[in-house]
């Protein structure tokens, strides 16, 4: 996408203490999945060469939530937290051979665009800082521009009342070539209060030698960086808006938006109609034409056109309906493949089978799938019908067009075409239901 090649470094080593938890802040979730997720998704949407998180606290969960966000990014360690320099310069053996441009993101700044990295990547200068015009400016540091590019960065603690001014301000996010920090890191001190290693001295240093730095601006909803419960909590509120939005623009129903959930992945195709009160967790597609009615919960899953499910339905992971297929109410799929027009109107479990097309399964089935050990799966064929309450104890079989009788334990396979009755036989005893509530009632009498 750019000219030169770009490699990514994520750093995610702080703690967050100002979040009061033992979970590392990167891992907090914003639309269904970690902080850092979000900064990992929007990058590789450069194609990147390379990508790099850098991890300190709680490295090995961090590690391991990355391995599965993004299983080709490989992991820096920052044993000791000493600032941003010292954070990437953890980072840079794994660059070692690395020609091209290298830009820094921050795990728990989750709204970077795509056009901005973009801009960052693409920019003729050897260093790029990220700025935006602050409504409030605060404290942030200022960055004093002239008509040579970025001058320099001037902390609020350090500006006079000029300086302080201006509302140009650094978002902290910087792009470089990789021979440049190479060259740079080493040379940055850390004679400052914290005793720590800024990468704001890269643009200073650059500069000095002759390079050329400039500044690269967004809005600043971009730049929303998390340091609280509460500063989440906005910007879980700030994503759902953008989703919600960009689900109408895209041509979906939402008949309540406020009411409908969705994670950063969700993935709803034209025409289809979401109820209120839904959620989508990670994993989520939704074929054109498909409805989710009111009070599902959808994770892992993949719904295909015409499908309809809920209302009070729950599609767990692994979960396949394949067209025309009806899940109704209290209804619960897991790990389960529904071919095109099978019918589960109610109160049933599917987990771990696959159901041939057209076949009726019916209320209060289960498949039986775990034996306190291990899963096993349920067979189904095609145009088959399964009583109502039927168990069917895996592993079994049934097959095509073959029927089950109402309140039926099935343990044995089914041969196609066969009727299949695994239930005790009824008993008759004539009058005893009156003798016996009498004989409870004088009982409890006394």
């Amino acid at each position: 996408m750019t000219e030169k090649p770009v490699a990514l470094i994520v750093l995610a080593a702080g703690q967050g203490s100002r979040m009061q938890s033992d979970l590392p802040k990167v891992l907090h979730r914003l639309g269904g999945v970690p902080l850092v997720g979000h900064a990992l998704a929007t990058g590789r949407l450069l194609e990147p060469e390379e990508v790099i998180v850098v991890a300190g606290h709680g490295a090995e969960a961090v590690a391991k939530a990355v391995a599965k966000l993004d299983p080709e990014a490989r992991i820096a360690l920052q044993e000791e937290q000493l600032g941003t320099a010292h954070a990437v310069r953890q980072a840079m053996p794994l660059l070692e051979g690395f020609e091209g441009r290298v830009i820094v993101l921050y795990g728990d700044t989750p709204f970077i665009g795509e056009e901005t990295l973009a801009n960052l990547a693409s920019h003729a200068a050897d260093v790029v800082v990220l700025g935006f015009e602050a409504a409030d400016p605060g404290r942030y540091g200022r960055l004093v521009t002239g008509p040579e590019g970025l001058e320099r960065i001037v902390e609020y603690k350090d500006a006079d009342e000029a300086t302080r001014a201006i509302r140009l301000v650094n978002s902290g996010v910087l792009a470089a070539d990789a021979a440049l920090l190479r060259e740079f890191l080493p040379r940055i001190g850390n004679r400052n209060a914290a005793g720590e290693y800024y990468l704001t001295d890269i643009p200073e240093l650059a500069r000095a030698a002759g390079h050329r730095v400039e500044v690269v601006t967004c809005d600043e909803s971009e730049t929303l960086g998390i340091n609280t419960r509460a500063e989440l909590a906005q910007a879980e509120a700030a994503f759902q808006a953008r989703a919600r939005a960009r689900a109408l623009e895209d041509g979906v129903t939402l008949s309540d938006p406020a009411t409908v959930w969705f994670a950063l992945d969700t993935c709803i195709g034209r025409d289809a109609v979401i109820g209120q009160n839904v959620v989508f967790g990670p994993g989520v597609t939704v074929e054109s034409g498909a409805e989710i009615l009111p009070f599902c919960h959808l994770e892992g899953c993949h719904v295909s056109a015409g499908a309809t499910v809920g209302p009070f339905a729950r599609l767990r992971p692994g979960a396949e309906l394949g067209g025309d297929v009806h899940v109704g109410n209290f209804v619960e799929i897991k790990n389960a493949v529904l071919d095109e027009g099978v019918k589960v109107g109610h109160l049933t479990y599917l987990g771990d089978a696959h159901v041939g097309e057209a076949t009726n399964i019916g209320a209060g089935t289960i498949t039986c799938n775990y034996d306190g050990v291990g899963k096993h799966r349920t067979e189904i064929g095609a145009h088959a019908f399964i009583g109502s309450d039927t168990m069917l104890v895996a592993p079994v079989r049934v097959g095509t067009r073959a029927m089950t009788g109402s309140g039926s334990v099935i343990t044995q396979d089914v041969p196609d075409d066969a009727l299949a009755l695994g239930r005790a036989r009824q008993i008759t005893k004539p009058g005893l239901a009156t003798r016996l509530m009498q004989a409870l009632r004088q009982k409890k009498g006394n």
